[in-house]
């Protein structure tokens, strides 16, 4: 397993990798890392969105300004902004044109500690920097601007990385957070054991309405 201040992994994911079901991308991304800048995070807790046919998507009434990201082509990061003050990012894909996502839950710190730090400063332990998916994208600064990102493109500023796989048994599976339909689907991911893995908090009404201001 990688450790704090270690040298990145070497091989980025490819476009072809992530051209996949959402389903599939999902177990994939665990354990890979996202990086941007001198941080970079170890990703443990995922979760997979299909467009038509889930009706928890944010694709699932059509292409819109604000998620046409979704609809391809893979590796590009889908960032939106949610409850009206903090940030979320997916990693699109299937083919082009077919929607489809994973949001990126929980991580573990696994380089730029002292940044992750510095961003979180209210974290009470390393284990809670990237635990859930506004924290995760703020202790890797990520923000509006950096929507669209083409995560395979070895030029750009954030890059999606192969990590260490996680193996098949390590791998735990159960309903997504917080959404208001489709609740029982068992799309999250996350990997077992590790102290980064967000709490489950099941939707209800009050998830409801804030989701149906995301589409």
């Amino acid at each position: 397993m990688s450790v704090a201040g270690s040298p990145p992994p070497s091989r980025q994911l490819t476009r072809e990798e992530l051209a996949i079901d959402p389903v599939e991308a999902a177990k994939l991304l665990l354990g890979c890392e996202l990086e941007a800048g001198e941080v970079r995070v170890r990703l443990t807790e995922v979760e997979a969105y299909r467009g038509g046919d889930d009706p928890a998507s944010h694709c699932y009434r059509g292409k819109t300004p604000r998620n046409e990201v979704m609809f391809g082509p893979a590796g590009h990061l889908y960032v939106y902004f949610v409850y009206g003050m903090h940030f979320c990012a997916n990693v699109v894909s299937l083919t082009d044109g077919v929607p489809g996502a994973v949001l990126l839950r929980a991580g573990e710190v696994v380089a730029g500690l002292d940044q992750a730090r510095a961003r979180r400063p209210a974290a009470r332990s390393d284990a809670e920097l990237a635990k859930g998916p506004a924290r995760l994208t703020g202790v890797l600064g990520l923000e509006r601007e950096h929507n669209g990102l083409d995560l395979t493109d070895q030029g750009s500023p954030v890059r999606l990385l192969a990590g260490e796989p996680v193996p098949a048994t390590a791998i735990r599976t159960g309903p997504r957070v917080g959404v208001a339909v489709a609740v029982d689907v068992p799309w999250r991911f996350w990997v077992d054991g590790s102290p980064s893995v967000s709490t489950y908090r099941r939707g209800g009404k009050a998830s409801r309405r804030r989701q149906d201001t995301l589409r």
